[in-house]
C-alpha cells in the first residue's frame, strides 16, 4: 500500500540530504536510525521515487533527490519564516498596532513613544491618528482602532477601560510675576490674562470650577492645549494645562508650576472587551504609562 505523504518524511529526507548519514540524521532529529530509515522508505514509496543509492553503510543520494531537495530547501526556508514570525509575535516584536488618540496625546507625547517602541520592532506595523475623543471612542467600537486613549469620564459597555489620572499645571511665561511661585492657586489669577481651551471639554470645565468667583481679565479661547500653549511661550498669557501637552514645550518661553487644588487631566486607554486584548496591545499601553510618567515628572 503506497505511504501518504506528510512532513515528518520531507524531515527525515533533509536530514539525511545535510548530513549524509543515517545515523548522523537520526541524531539532528532525535529519533533511532530504523525510525529514520523508515521514514525514508515510505518517503520514496509516497513519491514513487528512488531518492538514495545503498552501498554498505553508505548512501548516495540519486539525480531525483537532488532535484527534489531543491524544492524542499525552499519549502523549509518558509517554515523558517514562520517560526521566525510566530517568535516575534510571541515576544511582542511582530503583528499589527492601530491606536486612535485624542490630540493632545496623538501630536505630541503618544507619536515619541511609538517611534521609540517600533525602534527595535520592524515587523510591527502601526498607525496612529490623533482624533476627538468621541472620534477615538467611536474608532475602537467600530474596530478600526485596537487601542484608543480620550478624555473621560466614560460608562459605556463592551470596553475595557483604564483610567491614568494626571494632575494639570499651570503654564505661566518665564518673565511673569507668578513664575516665581512654587505652587500657584486660583487666586493667584486674579486680574491675570488666561488662555482658556474649549469650554465644550470636560478638561475645560473642570478648570472653570476651580477658578470659579476669581475675576479675570479678558480670555482667549482655543480648541487645542498645543495652541494655547504657544500663546503662552509669546506671552499672551497664563492657561492651566495638561503636563502631557506642556512635555512638549520644555526648554521654551515657559515656566511650569503645579497648581493646586488638583484637577484631573489625565486621559483614558480604551479597548474592545471582545476580543480579548493581545500581548503586544497590553505591553504598549503599559510602556507608553512608564514613558509618559518619565517624561512629565522633569516639568
Amino acid at each position: 500500500m503506497k505511504a501518504k505523504l506528510n512532513l515528518r518524511q520531507v524531515e527525515a529526507f533533509r536530514a539525511v540530504m545535510i548530513t549524509g548519514r543515517m545515523t548522523a540524521a537520526a541524531e539532528l532529529m532525535s529519533i533511532t536510525q530504523p525510525a529514520v530509515s523508515r521514514l525514508i522508505r515510505d518517503f520514496e514509496d509516497a513519491t514513487q521515487l528512488r531518492l538514495f543509492v545503498r552501498r554498505g553503510n553508505h548512501i548516495s543520494p540519486t539525480p531525483e533527490a537532488l532535484t527534489l531537495m531543491q524544492e524542499v530547501d525552499r519549502a523549509f526556508v518558509g517554515l523558517g519564516r514562520i517560526a521566525a514570525l510566530a517568535e516575534e509575535i510571541s515576544r511582542q516584536t511582530a503583528g499589527r498596532l492601530r491606536i486612535a488618540a485624542m490630540p493632545a496625546l496623538g501630536n505630541g507625547i503618544l507619536a515619541r513613544f511609538l517611534a521609540r517602541f517600533l525602534r527595535d520592532r520592524p515587523n510591527l506595523h502601526a498607525t496612529l491618528n490623533a482624533l476627538p475623543s468621541s472620534m477615538v471612542i467611536e474608532a475602537v467600537a467600530t474596530g478600526q482602532a485596537d487601542i484608543g486613549y480620550a478624555d473621560g469620564p466614560l460608562d459605556r459597555p463592551g470596553f475595557i477601560i483604564n483610567t491614568f489620572p494626571v494632575a494639570a499645571v499651570a503654564a505661566i511665561p518665564a518673565e511673569h510675576p507668578l513664575a516665581r511661585k512654587s505652587v500657584v492657586k486660583p487666586q493667584d489669577f486674579r486680574g491675570q490674562r488666561m488662555i482658556r481651551l474649549d469650554p465644550g471639554t470636560i478638561f475645560a470645565m473642570r478648570v472653570e470650577v476651580a477658578l470659579s468667583g476669581v475675576p479675570r481679565l479678558s480670555t482667549l479661547e482655543v480648541r487645542l492645549s498645543h495652541t494655547a500653549l504657544s500663546l503662552v511661550d509669546e506671552g499672551a498669557g497664563i492657561a492651566i494645562i495638561d503636563p502631557t501637552s506642556a512635555s512638549e514645550f520644555r526648554g521654551k518661553n515657559i515656566i511650569f508650576r503645579p497648581f493646586k487644588p488638583f484637577i484631573d487631566a489625565g486621559f483614558l486607554a480604551i479597548r474592545p472587551a471582545e476580543p480579548a486584548p493581545s500581548a503586544l496591545i497590553e505591553r504598549f499601553m503599559t510602556e507608553f504609562w512608564d514613558y509618559h510618567n518619565e517624561q512629565t515628572a522633569v516639568l
